[in-house]
C-alpha cells in the first residue's frame, strides 16, 4: 500500500496512537522519533523509518526498509549504540549514510535529548532525597483523639492543684500542716504519725543462742542455778523426759484398752436381753 493512501486514512479517519489537545495534535506510538502526528514523522506512513530506544539505560537505533514489508517480525532491525555520545553519532552516520537528511537529523536530536536525561537520572540517584512514606488516615486521627484527651486531662490536674494551694493560702486546711511544696508546682501530703517497719533477716544461730536464753529465763525463773548447770543435768532432764514420753503412751493404751472391754460388755448384754 503506498505510503500517501495510509496516512490519508489515518489523518482523515481513525488512528488508535492520536492524541488531540488545545496545543497540538500527538503520536503515542513509541516508535515515533519526536512525539508529533504529522506526515514527516509518523512511523505506519513511512515505508522506510528510523528512530532510537531506551532499553534499561542502552541505546538502540531502530531501522524499517520496504524490503521487509512483507516479514512483520522482522521489519526493524536493531543496532547497539555505545555509551560514549561521539561514537554513537558515527555509528548513525554509518548506517543512514544515504538516508534523507531531515529524518537523520530528527534522530540525532532525540540521542541529544536521550542522553542529557540519561545524566540527570544519574545524578539525582547520587543524591540522598527524603523518603516520602504514607500515613494511615485513622492511626492520625486516634493520635490526635489521644493528644486532646490528655491535653485536657493536663488542664484538670493544673486546675485542680491551683485550687488546693489557693485554699491551703486562705486557710481553709488549717490542721493539714504537714503540706510539701515543690518549686510552687507539685504538692504532696505527708502524714505526721506514719511508722515505717523494717523487715530484719536473722541467721539460725541467733535463733539457737535466743531458744537458748528462753531455757535459761525459765530455769532462772523455777528457782534453779544456771552457773552450776553441767552436762549430768542434760541427760537426766532427757531420761525424765523419756519416761514421761512412755507413761503417756502406756497411758493411751490403757484407756483403749477399757473401752474395748467396755465395748465388749455392751454387747454381751444386749445379746442377753434379746434371748
Amino acid at each position: 500500500m503506498s505510503d500517501d493512501v495510509v496516512w490519508h486514512c489515518i489523518r482523515h479517519g481513525h488512528c488508535s496512537f492520536m492524541a488531540k489537545i488545545e496545543t497540538g495534535i500527538f503520536c503515542r506510538n513509541p516508535y515515533n522519533v519526536t512525539g508529533i502526528c504529522n506526515r514527516s514523522s509518523c512511523p505506519l506512513a513511512n515505508s522506510r523509518y528510523a528512530t532510537i530506544q531506551d532499553h534499561d539505560g542502552i541505546f538502540y537505533l531502530y531501522m524499517k526498509t520496504a524490503e521487509r514489508a512483507h516479514v512483520p517480525n522482522k521489519l526493524w532491525e536493531r543496532v547497539k549504540l555505545p555509551r560514549n555520545y561521539e561514537k554513537a553519532i558515527e555509528v548513525i552516520n554509518k548506517h543512514l549514510e544515504f538516508w534523507p537528511q531531515l529524518l537523520v537529523h530528527k534522530i540525532k536530536q532525540r540521542l541529544t535529548k536521550m542522553t542529557q536525561y540519561r545524566i540527570r537520572m544519574r545524578k539525582l540517584q547520587l543524591k540522598v532525597r527524603e523518603k516520602l512514606m504514607t500515613v494511615p488516615r485513622k492511626k492520625t486521627q486516634i493520635g490526635n483523639m489521644k493528644a486532646s484527651k490528655a491535653e485536657l486531662a493536663a488542664k484538670i490536674d493544673n486546675c485542680i492543684q491551683s485550687e488546693l494551694l489557693e485554699r491551703r493560702k486562705k486557710g481553709i486546711y488549717y490542721p493539714f500542716d504537714n503540706i510539701v511544696e515543690h518549686d510552687g508546682k507539685n504538692v504532696v501530703f505527708v502524714p505526721e504519725d506514719e511508722e515505717e517497719y523494717e523487715m530484719e533477716y536473722i541467721e539460725p544461730d541467733e535463733i539457737q543462742m535466743e531458744m537458748e536464753d528462753i531455757e535459761n529465763f525459765e530455769g532462772l525463773h523455777n528457782g534453779e542455778d544456771v552457773a552450776g548447770y553441767t552436762d549430768a543435768d542434760d541427760d537426766l532432764l532427757d531420761e525424765q523426759a523419756a519416761k514421761k514420753q512412755k507413761r503417756s503412751k502406756i497411758g493411751k493404751r490403757s484407756r483403749k484398752v477399757t473401752s474395748e472391754l467396755e465395748q465388749d460388755e455392751d454387747t454381751d448384754g444386749r445379746r442377753r436381753m434379746l434371748v
